[in-house]
């Protein structure tokens, strides 16, 4: 009978354990600010980890493998008060590419605009459409903005319900006083992060996260250059979207997160590939024409 008990409890261990969506690595850094409780910062680093981990985000059964990996390294660059932090998130997640050990880069970006308040006993709530405290808000709103271009890469719009629940959370968030949340305060924010995957205009961006991966680089283990076109076709669509919105926020955090990858994938194209290549993301992204041409003398 208590080995019954055991295998059972057994299992349920391991199903709770296969539901998680996240693999996330918490990192805080306090170079800039000195004179407090460093148990404080031991225990939010504990806090922040067990919340993106330990949390059921979604309605599906995630295996190891498939959990979204990604770090989230807190910069505390000012103590407001005792119990309240002032600093910038920097947010970098991957993508497992099928029959590989690689991890493709999906964001790596940074919010310079985060502020909450964290003591030591504070327990660590939230529910979807309710309100209760910044730190956790910016947690959700991350998670499930991760959750959107993880869920588009493998299917084609496929994480639409992700990036409503992350409006939804800049809609509740707005009633507080915290920066980062209201459409009017920059162009890019968390308002205009997860409005510019859901508007309709800009659409080309989530075509291009499925294209891009489960179409191309999916496929490489088996067909390198079959995915590679792949891949070429799908840049068409960051081009089309710049030539409506040149400098949209969420393309510039795609060609970040991309730019070296794309390169390194082109380096071994046939010459024409290559001139192809250059010519869409010299348009899309001038800035950094020079990088795209270097695949020019790769071989």
């Amino acid at each position: 009978m208590k080995k019954s008990v055991l295998i059972t409890l057994l299992l349920m261990a391991a199903v709770g354990l296969s539901a998680q969506e996240f693999n996330c690595k918490v990192q805080i850094n306090t170079q800039q600010v000195q004179g407090f409780d460093r148990s404080v910062i031991t225990n939010l680093k504990t806090a922040i980890t067990e919340f993106m981990n330990n949390r059921k985000w979604t309605d599906y059964n995630f295996k190891p493998e498939e959990r979204i990996e990604c770090t989230l390294l807190f910069t505390v660059s000012q103590l407001v008060s005792s119990d309240e932090f002032k600093g910038s998130f920097n947010i970098v997640m991957q993508r497992p590419v099928y029959k590989t050990n690689y991890r493709s880069p999906l964001l790596n970006m940074i919010d310079k605009n985060i502020q909450f308040h964290y003591t030591a006993s504070q327990a660590m709530n939230f529910s979807d459409n309710t309100y209760s405290d910044n730190l956790t808000s910016l947690l959700a709103f991350y998670a499930y903005m991760m959750l959107g271009i993880d869920f588009d890469s493998f299917a084609n719009q496929g994480g639409t319900a992700y990036y409503e629940k992350a409006m939804a959370v800049v809609q509740t968030a707005q009633t507080s006083n915290y920066t980062g949340w209201q459409a009017h305060e920059s162009q890019k924010n968390r308002y205009h992060f997860v409005e510019g995957f859901l508007n309709k205009a800009y659409e080309g961006l989530r075509t291009f996260l499925y294209q891009y991966h489960r179409l191309g680089l999916d496929v490489m283990a088996d067909d390198v250059a079959g995915g590679r076109k792949k891949i070429l076709a799908s840049l068409a669509q960051l081009k089309s979207v710049n030539e409506k919105r040149p400098g949209l926020y969420n393309l510039q955090l795609i060609l970040d997160a991309k730019r070296s990858e794309i390169i390194n994938i082109f380096s071994k194209a046939n010459m024409n590939e290559k001139n192809s290549m250059i010519n869409i993301m010299s348009q899309t992204d001038p800035p950094n024409g020079n990088k795209y041409r270097q695949v020019l003398s790769m071989k």
